[in-house]
């Protein structure tokens, strides 16, 4: 493995970095806080004008082909800027389970869409009180002529009032991984939107279905097959989740370095206590241990090999180092630092929510169990 970038993934770094610094700076972020919409549109258009969209999407797609690798480059720097987008949702989850069980039909009508950001595709897919794996989807799927019925409740979904279709995840059969994957319009009647407040205040929201029709032909990949894409897809987004929350912990600590040599107490700057300053030397540690993590998962995912164990430890361990810096960073930043004045607050509300997304901690620890012990 390399760990040097290339002169390319440097420059698209620099790239990423500028546009999130004018598009997104941290007065957007703040603004866009429990927005319905939740991501600026300048920054949207600036995204797909540079073909960051269809990043990984092949070029017959519109896409523009990068690497696994590329797209962590690119992930680090949403992580460090907070940048909100549905980037994730759509270019990343949902373009990915269309690209990988999708029909013909299907890829040519909806990938170039979602990579010029015409589109976008959220998953539907977390239930209350559900688990994060295939027997935790319960809401079914019921036959009816040339349609499914659907009927319960999707929660968390996010971007929802932005989204043009809903990638739901239903249950269609009575064996646990009988899991099938529909795309559901989000006009369609019978279907309610509700806003959910968060603790990161992103952008959430709750959706029930009641009596809503699906045609058979929004069936994505074949019966009951949904969730061996779901989770192949899933191993890939996480490794993108992990680089976003290194991203974000790198920024964090760089905050907190800066605040503990400008703040003095009894008369020396805060960095010069040896506690605080061993704080923050075992957290450099652990981000620079965690982004190591996160490319060789990104690399091995490059080079076509297995990423069932380093991609759920990726994501383990970048999201409790994560959590756990910002924990520490609000420490040192004493009672301030949890006031809305101060933006460390922002980065350590969102390391949690993070940590709790896109298959929480247990669930990660159950996936690296079962690859090392089987």
């Amino acid at each position: 493995m390399d760990l040097d970038f290339s002169e390319e993934q440097e420059m698209l770094r620099e790239t990423v970095r500028n546009v999130c610094e004018k598009f997104s700076p941290v007065e957007v972020v703040r603004k866009l806080e429990d927005d319905p919409v939740g991501y600026p549109a300048d920054l949207w258009e600036q995204l797909g004008q540079l073909g960051m969209l269809g990043l990984t999407l092949p070029e017959q797609y519109g896409g523009s082909g990068m690497s696994m690798l590329d797209a962590a480059v690119v992930y680090e720097e949403f992580g460090r800027s907070l940048a909100p987008t549905p980037h994730f949702v759509s270019c990343v989850v949902s373009a990915g389970a269309i690209l990988e069980a999708g029909n013909d039909e299907q890829k040519s009508a909806i990938l170039p869409k979602i990579a010029s950001g015409e589109t976008i595709v959220t998953p539907a897919w977390l239930e209350p009180n559900n688990g994060y794996g295939a027997k935790g989807v319960q809401m079914r799927a019921t036959a009816d002529g040339d349609s499914y019925v659907l009927n319960g409740v999707k929660r968390h979904v996010l971007f929802a009032a932005s989204a043009t279709q809903f990638l739901v995840l239903v249950r269609t059969g009575d064996q646990d991984s009988d899991v099938s994957l529909l795309l559901v319009d989000r006009e369609s009647p019978g279907l309610t939107l509700t806003q959910q407040m968060t603790l990161a205040s992103d952008t959430q929201y709750r959706l029930d279905f009641k009596d809503v029709r699906v045609p058979t032909a929004n069936l994505v990949g074949a019966l009951n097959a949904g969730w061996g894409t779901w989770d192949k897809v899933m191993h890939d987004a996480i490794i993108l989740a992990a680089a976003q929350a290194m991203g974000g912990a790198e920024r964090a600590l760089e905050m907190t370095v800066q605040y503990s040599l400008d703040r003095e107490q009894f008369g020396k700057p805060l960095g010069a206590f040896q506690a605080l300053s061993h704080y923050m030397a075992d957290a450099s540690t652990n981000v620079d241990g965690g982004k190591t993590l996160v490319y060789e998962a990104a690399w091995a995912r490059t080079e076509g090999k297995s990423i069932s164990r380093l991609a759920p430890m990726a994501k383990l361990f970048a999201c409790q180092t994560y959590r756990d810096l910002t924990a520490m960073a609000e420490q040192i930043h004493g009672g301030m630092g949890f006031t809305i004045e101060y933006d460390i607050q922002l980065y350590f509300r969102r390391a949690k929510q993070l940590q709790l997304s896109w298959w929480d901690s247990r669930y990660l620890e159950e996936l690296i169990a079962a690859d090392v012990l089987d």
